[in-house]
């Protein structure tokens, strides 16, 4: 029998962040956090995507780019994933195909390797283009089903 490891995510810099403080964790509380969660193990650490994004922007008075960065440097045994809404990328409208292939491929070149991509209509269409981008990439692409109960 072919028996492979569970990997576990950690979630909390990104929806821990997200669900407990409305993203309002600036980078200088993140980072000295980052080495402990780096030392574990993890599958993957889930550091950026959802809020974060415009959390940065509109609210911390961050550059979300160079977050992603800093975070890559303070975690490097870890690889880093993102939630991505699909066709919407992090935003709240569609945006056009090569604006996705675009973001994905400076995501993926800013220290993102795992790309949890969905769309909050499940409608499949709209996480193809992201998956095909995360692919050519040679990054990991996730499709996920957001559901409720």
């Amino acid at each position: 029998m072919n028996k492979k490891a569970v990997g576990i995510t950690e979630l909390v810099l990104r929806d821990g962040n997200q669900s407990l403080l409305a993203t309002r964790m600036r980078i200088e509380d993140i980072l000295p956090i980052c080495e402990k969660p780096d030392r574990v193990g993890y599958w993957s650490a889930e550091v950026w995507g959802g809020a974060t994004f415009d959390a940065c922007i509109r609210y911390l008075g961050e550059d979300p780019w160079e977050r992603l960065r800093l975070i890559r440097k303070a975690m490097p045994n870890t690889p880093l994933q993102m939630l991505l809404r699909g066709q919407n990328i992090l935003g709240y409208r569609h945006y056009a195909d090569d604006v996705v292939e675009s973001f994905v491929e400076r995501a993926a070149a800013n220290g993102i390797d795992i790309f949890r991509i969905f769309d909050g209509l499940n409608d499949l269409r709209n996480i193809e283009c992201a998956v095909r981008a995360t692919l050519r990439v040679h990054k990991h692409a996730q499709g996920n089903s957001p559901s409720s109960l």
